[in-house]
């Protein structure tokens, strides 16, 4: 049984109590990620019609990435059996399709990919390759949004203790994430950093884009672009 299956109806919860910390639920955070992305885009004059959801679990940013992102299209894919029949059962669309892993076949079909809180879980040793098989998923200058927990934020830290699939984990550290992009074939275009500020500070976070260079943030976004 996949590790993540035990998780597939309680998910949601247990993540939920590791992120209460900060003062706000799972949506502020999915929705910021997205959002943030969305204005990446923007401002690269993308707008990608086809976005791989790698690692999606129960698909929380499928609709995210179909509303913000204005896709045609997003495909969740996840090793857990479980998580994905969550995901079908709560955001199966005809827009909206969920494939396990062992069946996606990376042919150079999508725009975009997003991942994240994905690869701190996959070992050390098999991460290169899963990078390049998403690499494999993208058209010739399509995109990579890969996002993950800073490793250098002891709130980050302290919330992956907190959730008991993170317990264990190894995070990756930005600049390992940006070499390993460019070991598995992408160009990185920028690392930015967001959530500085938890709910109490709230008033505060209209500084956080001009602080996104900057790594104060709990996540960072590595964008990158397949060479090629």
């Amino acid at each position: 049984m996949n590790e993540f299956d035990q998780y597939a109806t309680s998910y949601d919860e247990a993540l939920t109590r590791g992120i209460a910390v900060s003062g706000e639920d799972k949506t502020y955070f999915a929705r910021g990620r997205v959002a943030w992305l969305a204005r990446c885009l923007q401002q690269l004059g993308e707008r990608p019609r086809h976005v791989l959801d790698f690692g999606c679990g129960t698909g929380n940013a499928t609709p995210l990435l179909l509303d913000l992102l204005h896709a045609n299209a997003v495909t969740g894919v996840d090793t857990s059996p479980g998580l994905l029949d969550e995901a079908r059962r709560l955001h199966g669309t005809d827009r909206a399709t969920f494939v396990p892993a062992a069946d996606f076949n990376p042919a150079g079909q999508m725009d975009l990919a997003f991942c994240n809180g994905v690869f701190h879980h996959i070992p050390v040793t098999e991460r290169t390759g899963v990078a390049r098989s998403i690499c494999r998923s993208l058209r010739p200058g399509g995109l990579f949004a890969l996002w993950e927990n800073n490793a250098w934020h002891p709130g980050a830290r302290y919330v992956m203790w907190r959730i008991p699939f993170d317990r264990d984990a190894i995070p990756l550290a930005p600049p390992a994430a940006r070499c390993l992009l460019q070991d598995a074939g992408f160009e990185c275009l920028s690392t930015t950093y967001q959530f500085v500020f938890p709910r109490l500070l709230r008033a505060l976070r209209g500084w956080e884009p001009s602080l996104s260079r900057w790594p104060f943030g709990a996540q960072y976004q590595v964008l990158a672009r397949r060479v090629g």
